[in-house]
């Protein structure tokens, strides 16, 4: 099997595996967080976060305290279930299928965590909007920041796929014994598309267990 660069210390998980994937080295982050993220902003998103920003705390009427610890369960149990579909990894295939069972698992995967991070991030925004003036402007702050965001994290974890159709071509074309029989570098692929899954999770779900901490200060 190809040797791996080595990675890069200073880089986020996530962008060090897909760096390791593609044979690169990861760069450092230029300028400031602040700057950077202004990059990824257009103007009316930046608009509206900017408003949430600056608008004051507004009262919000009573309402029964969240059970948090009840979607603190939730978080987990869901977060645990998508962790082991992908430590399973796509399901055993000819040689003869390629790279399709692994776009497939890795096309389902990045759905699967969207659509469980986007809920669970809506539903703890309900609860922070009820739980006083503080929290309400929270949960408005982080609807604005993944409004802003989104399209962006969308566009750069597209590029997964592609990264490993790339990675999965480049081995089967240097593969000494092509055949139907698993190749002897697909056990070290499958590792590495589960830490690079992995790590997507950790990404996705980051916001989620913000609004989790939120809710649980006093």
């Amino acid at each position: 099997m190809q040797q791996l660069p080595p990675p890069s210390v200073g880089a986020p998980t996530l962008a060090r595996l897909l760096a390791r994937v593609a044979g690169a080295t990861p760069a450092p982050p230029a300028g400031t967080a602040v700057g950077r993220l202004g990059a990824w902003i257009d103007w009316p998103r930046a608009v509206e976060l900017s408003r949430a920003l600056e608008a004051p705390a507004a009262e919000v009427p009573d309402a029964a305290p969240a059970d948090v610890e009840a979607l603190a369960a939730e978080y987990r149990d869901i977060r645990a279930g998508l962790a082991a579909e992908i430590e399973a990894g796509p399901g055993p295939a000819a040689a003869s299928a390629g790279f399709a069972p692994f776009q497939r698992h890795i096309q389902a995967m990045q759905r699967a965590m969207l659509s469980a991070a986007g809920r669970l991030r809506g539903d703890l925004r309900e609860c922070l909007a009820a739980a006083g003036p503080g929290p309400a402007r929270l949960a408005g702050i982080d609807a604005q920041m993944e409004a802003a965001l989104s399209p962006r994290e969308v566009t750069l974890l597209a590029g997964t796929a592609e990264a490993f159709a790339a990675r999965f071509e480049a081995l089967q074309a240097g593969d000494p014994e092509p055949g139907d029989a698993a190749p002897a570098w697909l056990p070290a692929l499958r590792h590495e598309l589960r830490d690079l899954l992995l790590a997507e999770l950790d990404l996705r779900f980051q916001p989620v267990e913000g609004l989790l901490a939120a809710l649980r200060s006093p």
